[in-house]
């Protein structure tokens, strides 16, 4: 029940945010208060710092929605409520869009194991990350792009999620992860990071 409350606070709140998106085109130059962002999250949209995701090509409504969280303080990680506390709607929106123009970040240069990833998309299969995720796991809406992702923010995420550490505005990835011992949340995570 209390997960049903979060998610329709969440949502009547992103909703109101999305409903005055400007139609201008995103541009160029990163908004002011993504400079530093972008020092930890990668300038091109790719992270290159331990356990830090990659931003690149993140749907603007995620961008949105995990910014409006922490800085309603209903997601908790510093430094990023501290850095989301002062954003206006209007910079939610403008860094939303930004961010989605970034580069999608590219799989690792290394061949990758082609076992693992057949474990890997064996799990995605049956867990059915496509549902949400798409079937190229660029993401959709509120659920981000995935592919290509850090492979240890990955791991970090998806433990934190099925231990509950991390809790979305809904349980579905609690929910979907429950079912996974850690050696299959292990090769999911290389399987979404390697992924072609």
């Amino acid at each position: 029940m209390a997960h049903r409350s979060l998610k329709r606070l969440v949502w009547s709140g992103i909703v109101a945010l999305f409903a005055a998106i400007p139609t201008a085109p995103a541009s160029a130059e990163p908004p002011e208060k993504l400079v530093l962002c972008l020092a930890c999250h990668g300038a091109s949209g790719t992270s290159e710092l331990e356990n830090i995701p990659s931003l690149g090509a993140q749907r603007p409504m995620y961008v949105l929605t995990q910014l409006f969280l922490f800085r309603e303080g209903m997601r908790v990680t510093q430094p990023m409520n501290d850095m989301a506390k002062p954003l206006t709607d209007d910079d939610l929106r403008e860094i939303g869009d930004f961010i989605a123009a970034l580069p999608k970040p590219k799989p690792p240069a290394d061949t990758p194991d082609p076992v693992r990833m057949a474990r890997g998309q064996a799990l995605s299969r049956e867990h059915r990350c496509s549902f949400c995720h798409k079937a190229d796991l660029s993401g959709q809406e509120a659920a981000p792009h995935v592919a290509n992702q850090r492979e240890d923010y990955l791991l970090q995420t998806l433990r934190a999620y099925k231990s509950g550490a991390r809790r979305g505005y809904d349980a579905t990835m609690a929910e979907a992860l429950q079912p996974l011992d850690d050696a299959a949340i292990v090769e999911l995570a290389y399987y979404l990071s390697h992924y072609r």
